[in-house]
């Protein structure tokens, strides 16, 4: 098992980090990127983490729900050893705990829920009403455009290449925090929104276990910075320390990775240096493929 290597796309990188190696029955080793980055993403360790889960459950069997806490963050220099416990095996559904553990300690914790394909009830929240991500800037114009003048932290996340491209439906309110959407969020109680089309950068295999990976890695990218808007702020502001606590995943229906995904989120709550924030993902045609929700560490650092 080697790191990728650094002519491999960014898809690629990702799908091999998503690659374990099997070091006994029920334990895994990940690695993460050199990317200079000085904690472990964390989409990165619940993809790696998923991967570990669905390689100890029948075949046929898919994940329909994912809880997972965040507990230290992860040493990217060094490997990640992932123990699954077999918690149970029923006729229908499976249940998998996992443990990531780096230095001797837990790190990172996750329950997982897997079933076969039934047949059921079939209803669902509309998709919201925003522009196709044709009609939005690319990366390479939004980089001439809007990068110029965005703060260092900022320029510096989006020249990095990365294995999902992210195409803000609102540039303005990613990149400038509009001023008078914040005081109406906070005088009248609205609810902070974000709306943002992703896809991969690459081709992913049509394998549901390794779909559902990548959707579960990229579940992680941007949500915290829904919480800060109503606050003028974001995950880039040096003043803040900014970190997920935990992170839940329902998988509705199955989907390919090979064409953008919405991705509309909203923040219903921030207090005690902690942020709310709820997920939507849709495909194209507006199926909801899954739903997330997450409440992460917004802490104001200490002036020294």
């Amino acid at each position: 098992m080697t790191r990728p290597t650094e002519t491999a796309t960014p898809m690629d990188a990702l799908l091999a980090i998503l690659d374990l190696e099997k070091l006994e029955e029920n334990l895994f080793r990940g690695l993460s990127p050199q990317v200079g980055w000085q904690r472990v993403f964390g989409g990165q360790v619940i993809g790696q983490a998923l991967i570990a889960a669905q390689r100890t459950v029948d075949e046929g069997r898919y994940v329909h729900s994912l809880h997972a806490y965040f507990m230290r963050p992860g040493d990217p220099s060094v490997p990640i050893i992932y123990e699954v416990d077999r918690i149970r095996d029923g006729s229908s559904f499976a249940t998998r705990r996992v443990v990531a553990i780096q230095h001797g300690k837990a790190i990172f914790a996750m329950s997982s829920s897997f079933q076969y394909d039934e047949d059921g009830f079939d209803h669902q929240v509309k998709m919201p009403d925003v522009p196709m991500p044709e009609a939005l800037p690319g990366e390479r114009e939004l980089k001439e455009k809007f990068l110029v003048h965005a703060p260092e932290a900022i320029r510096r996340y989006w020249e990095r290449p990365r294995p999902i491209e992210i195409r803000p439906v609102s540039l303005e309110q990613y990149f400038s925090r509009d001023g008078a959407s914040r005081e109406r969020i906070l005088r009248d109680g609205a609810l902070p929104t974000q709306n943002v089309w992703v896809k991969a950068v690459g081709s992913v295999p049509d394998e549901r276990h390794l779909q559902a990976a990548v959707l579960a890695y990229l579940s992680d990218m941007t949500l915290l910075d829904t919480s800060l808007y109503a606050h003028g702020t974001s995950v880039f502001d040096r003043s803040l320390q900014v970190a997920s606590l935990d992170h839940a995943m329902w998988f509705h229906r199955p989907s390919s990775m090979d064409d953008w995904l919405l991705y509309a989120q909203d923040s219903p709550n921030a207090h005690g240096a902690r942020g709310m924030t709820r997920g939507s993902l849709f495909d194209r045609s507006g199926a909801l493929i899954a739903s997330v929700a997450q409440e992460g560490l917004i802490r104001k650092k200490a002036i020294e």
